[in-house]
């Protein structure tokens, strides 16, 4: 799937969130506390990472290209 970024950045609990990908804001940071979240291939431990355009987040089988 992809998100296109309307803000300079979005953070990843919102952006998770956002996409109805969990229920609440809650289980989307335990998901990134729980290293099941990668941000281009790597482990994203920061809820409030800033995520930009062309980066990519895998959680799971889901990929969110970001543009």
């Amino acid at each position: 799937m992809t998100y296109t970024l309307t803000e300079p950045y979005i953070e990843l609990h919102k952006l998770i969130k956002l996409l109805d990908l969990v229920d609440t804001g809650g289980q989307a940071k335990l998901l990134i506390e729980n290293n099941q979240v990668f941000r281009n291939g790597e482990i994203e431990t920061r809820k409030r990472a800033k995520i930009t355009k062309g980066d990519k987040i895998t959680i799971g089988d889901a990929v969110i290209e970001v543009i």
